[in-house]
């Protein structure tokens, strides 16, 4: 593992209290423009970094007084948030202000030395969904490391984690399988604001980086997102409320099967069906039967729209419906289905080539779901989030 640097600043707010959560991009602008005085800015940002009115922080900072904005980059699906998960992104200029955006999702994800040239500090201000398998704290953190590179400082504007920080699920990456949906070795559903993983990766020594946060102001760790008073933007196409991102830390990996995960559906990454899953209702009642807390399987019919998977069809499906979010397991829920479902469709189902090791981090997923030893992976799954837990504590700013 690399060192971190010594400088690990933490910017606190000079008024924290508040009757709503005001975002780290609020604080910055009422409380804290002072720590870029003279500096010129770069921006990691896409359509969610906003404030309460909708306001982009592209346009406040650009606005604002004493701040060279002089840079934009953009993660995965684009600083506009509308291109396809996957597909690349090319560099373009934003029409509002005509500021180049350099795409950190095309030819390069790392931004480089010449995009940085003429940027003396570098912000990250975009809103996360609280899981491993989400590209934007990678682009947070490649981003981080690529400053200091170059002796440049690395500033996250803290957001919510969506589905509270206070609760860690999913094992732990084993860095074997380390990719772009998981560059560290951090639990699935990691417990962390954006802020507070990057600490934790630079204080731990995963990543070299000149890391400060300006943390939000009324934030506490048990809140979903829907009780911070914020505006619920997607962050991506199909993460579309608060119950989709609560759910995708399971349902994400069926995106390495041959069934729907519902894109291209009324409800993305809540369900998943395939063609050839007649047997929904049965599916539904085995995997209710493992008593899961907090998720409910019902079954139903979705049409997917073309240019994903199976679509043009419509498809049985089995949705999974959160009955209390507060006790809901959204990796468990997956798994016990995905079981479900092999044990009585092994000729039609199919693994995509290494997609399931890169998401679950490890091979210990397909192996339990193929050798019946669900119990077995879910209680060793425990054990490393409850260590996780432990390891993330000195790294916590609420």
């Amino acid at each position: 593992m690399a060192r971190t640097c010594a400088f690990l600043a933490i910017v606190i707010p000079a008024s924290p209290l508040s009757a709503q959560v005001r975002s780290g991009l609020e604080v910055l602008l009422s409380d804290s423009l002072h720590v870029l005085k003279g500096q010129r800015v770069g921006l990691v940002t896409n359509h969610s970094g906003r404030d309460r009115e909708g306001r982009r922080n592209i346009d406040l900072l650009y606005r604002a007084p004493g701040v060279q904005l002089v840079a934009l980059f953009g993660p995965e699906h684009g600083i506009a948030g509308v291109v396809r998960a996957g597909d690349k992104v090319g560099d373009s200029r934003d029409s509002a202000t005509g500021l180049p955006v350099h795409s950190l999702y095309g030819a390069t994800r790392v931004p480089s030395a010449e995009m940085l040239r003429d940027v003396d500090v570098l912000i990250y201000d975009m809103q996360d969904v609280g899981a491993r398998v989400y590209t934007f704290v990678w682009t947070m953190a490649l981003s981080a490391e690529a400053a200091a590179k170059l002796g440049k400082k690395f500033i996250v504007l803290d957001r919510p984690n969506p589905i509270r920080a206070d609760r860690v699920e999913g094992g732990v990456l084993e860095l074997a399988h380390r990719s772009f949906v998981g560059q560290y070795d951090v639990a699935l559903r990691y417990g962390l604001t954006p802020g507070e993983l990057l600490l934790f990766l630079a204080g731990t020594g995963r990543i070299t980086a000149n890391v400060g946060v300006i943390p939000m102001a009324g934030y506490r760790r048990s809140m979903w997102y829907s009780e911070t008073g914020l505006p619920w933007i997607a962050p991506s196409p199909n993460i579309r409320d608060e119950e989709a991102a609560l759910l995708y830390p399971g349902t994400v990996f069926f995106e390495a099967t041959n069934m729907s995960e519902g894109r291209g559906t009324d409800a993305p990454l809540k369900q998943a069906g395939a063609p050839w899953l007649m047997d929904a209702a049965e599916i539904a009642q085995e995997a209710n039967g493992r008593g899961v807390a907090g998720i409910r399987f019902e079954v139903g019919e979705a049409a997917v729209a073309a240019g994903d998977k199976h679509g043009g069809k419509t498809i049985p499906v089995v949705r999974l419906r959160v009955t209390d979010r507060n006790a809901a397991e959204p990796v468990a829920a997956a798994v016990w289905l995905m079981r479900a479902v092999y044990s009585r469709h092994k000729a039609e189902w199919q693994w995509r080539t290494g997609g399931i090791e890169r998401l679950a981090g490890t091979a210990q997923l397909r192996a339990a779901i193929e050798g019946d030893s669900v119990p077995a992976l879910l209680s060793r799954w425990r054990a490393e989030s409850e260590s996780f837990a432990q390891a993330i504590k000195p790294y916590v700013l609420y």
